[in-house]
């Protein structure tokens, strides 16, 4: 219904923030990652919502990215992740850790979220596995040609080199939170053949890392 709100930042919480919008106060629900991001009351902000509307309730969920408010509405899909629960996961971790905990299946690091168990941790694995690519957990790195070749694993004029990927690879894994010294000792556990490429490189990767 609303696809995001701008206004003055009235009220914050743990959980919940007050958006003042011509004269209206809306009450907005946040992860506590997004609270912490916040300005200081008074100030201007842009929040893009998710509206939840049930027989007994009418709610907003509030993100600052439009990446942030895509991979909720995909965790909302989950069987046993509801609103509460996808704000729960984006509370400990970024849409890009989640995105790569998924594609390492790393549901441990999914279920440190309140309320979040193993199962329903390997259920947000199964489901939606299939729906991100490494592509969306890049988006942030480089150009586009740059994100072109790493998924290809190539440098220009088609040569294949095994020391670029590893580099490209550990560039990517930095980039996204991850220490250098994690990072390479990750990606020099990984044994590279003819038909590697960055990203199966990145996945062979992620699995030493957690």
């Amino acid at each position: 219904m609303y696809a995001y709100l701008k206004g003055t930042l009235e009220e914050v919480t743990e959980d919940n923030i007050v958006v003042e919008v011509n004269g209206i106060g809306y009450n907005v629900k946040v992860s506590t990652t997004t609270a912490d991001l916040l300005p200081g009351l008074g100030n201007e902000i842009k929040i893009y919502t998710y509206t939840l509307v049930r027989e007994d309730t009418f709610s907003l969920y509030g993100f600052l990215t439009r990446d942030d408010l895509e991979i909720f509405k995909k965790l909302i899909t989950v069987n046993g992740i509801g609103p509460k629960g996808g704000l729960a996961i984006l509370s400990v971790m970024s849409a890009d850790a989640l995105r790569f905990a998924i594609m390492a299946g790393d549901a441990k690091s999914i279920s440190k979220a309140p309320g979040v168990g193993s199962k329903t941790a390997e259920r947000v694995i199964l489901d939606l596995r299939d729906k991100i690519s490494l592509e969306d957990t890049l988006h942030g790195f480089g150009t586009e040609n740059d994100i072109h070749g790493m998924t290809t694993g190539t440098l220009p004029g088609g040569a294949a080199s095994d020391n670029a990927m590893k580099k490209e690879a550990i560039e990517a894994l930095v980039a996204l939170g991850y220490s250098a010294s994690d990072a390479t000792a990750a990606v020099k556990k990984v044994e590279l053949t003819e038909d590697t490429t960055v990203e199966s490189l990145l996945k062979l990767a992620l699995k030493h890392m957690f």
